[in-house]
């Protein structure tokens, strides 16, 4: 019997990405999306023929509803937030109705309406902050510095109190940041994977970054789907640490892209205080051992490998 999907967020990153894989498995892959959404379709403009859109919203639990009993899913992904960081300290309670409680209404309409159900809820490393330990595991206390942090956090043990309360197989996966060359320029990689292939084209002559000491956990956007999708496939149900165990520094990001160009990036890119993050989190990387020794995922690209796929992808983009 053909499974059935459910994918909140479909327009987004990780929701096109998932989609793909899940059609590549046979899967029947429902997409919701908000009927006044001007969301920018064109990471699915490909998949239009192969997925049934249907109109619904986060903040509208009736409507949430109707969908999850019109499409009856066997799996329902909700990859659906207000997902930018400095986006929620200017709009916090947004941040909240969307990332936050948008979770709690989609968790009541699947108990009401197809508990039977098995649900991911997209966490997020945010939820750490500043966490007291490096790396951080399952097992870290959460301690969000973030609007965007506390509302993740919410989702998450909302997600796991539905779990223990009604028995419902519901995970959370707690991904670290991830990359693609869907990912939007707003995002500190992919604006340096695409300046670096500005600069070499000559269609721009520099970069202003911000803390180039920063340090992050990357992993490829098409590995964490992977892992969104396996954690449903198990026995039992449970939370997993989504990332790549590794750290580069922005400055380590930056010499890569350019070097993938031929440049030397000291020549064109300048540090500009007003790209600092406030608060910026300490060491945030994730340790995988249980989702390795879990459920034996592991990701299959290297940093060096992601950096040079998305330059290329820039490169050949803005080339066209």
């Amino acid at each position: 019997m053909t499974k059935k999907a459910l994918i909140t967020g479909l327009t987004g990153q990780d929701g096109s990405y998932l989609a793909e894989l899940l059609l590549n498995k046979g899967y029947q892959v429902f997409g919701l999306v908000r009927r006044s959404s001007s969301s920018n379709l064109e990471r699915i403009n490909h998949l239009s023929g192969d997925i049934q859109i249907l109109s619904g919203d986060l903040l509208d639990q009736s409507s949430l509803m109707d969908v999850i009993a019109e499409a009856q899913p066997d799996e329902i992904y909700n990859l659906a937030s207000q997902s930018y960081v400095p986006l929620s300290w200017t709009q916090p309670a947004l941040t909240a109705e969307y990332t936050a409680l948008g979770v709690s209404r989609l968790l009541e309409s699947i108990r009401r309406c197809k508990p039977d159900a098995k649900f991911y809820q997209a966490s997020s490393s945010e939820v750490f902050g500043q966490p007291d330990e490096s790396p951080q595991t399952e097992l870290t206390a959460f301690r969000p510095r973030n609007p965007y942090g506390v509302a993740k956090a919410y989702a998450h043990w909302m997600t796991v109190n539905y779990r223990q309360k009604y028995n419902l197989y519901n995970c959370c996966g707690i991904t670290y940041t991830h990359e693609s060359p869907r990912r939007g320029t707003e995002f500190v990689f992919r604006k340096i994977t695409h300046a670096a292939a500005q600069i070499k084209l000559g269609l721009a002559n520099e970069l202003k970054l911000g803390n180039l000491d920063a340090r992050r956990d990357w992993c490829y956007a098409k590995d964490a789907v992977y892992a969104m999708w396996l954690m449903l496939q198990q026995e039992q149900p449970d939370d997993y640490l989504i990332a790549s165990g590794e750290t580069y520094s922005v400055k380590e990001l930056v010499e890569c892209a350019f070097n993938c160009v031929g440049l030397n990036w000291q020549d064109y890119v300048s540090v500009d205080p007003a790209f600092y993050r406030a608060d910026e989190p300490v060491q945030l990387v994730g340790c995988i051992d249980k989702i390795k020794i879990g459920i034996g995922w592991q990701p299959q690209y290297s940093f060096n490998q992601l950096v040079e796929l998305m330059v290329d992808y820039d490169l050949k983009k803005l080339s066209s």
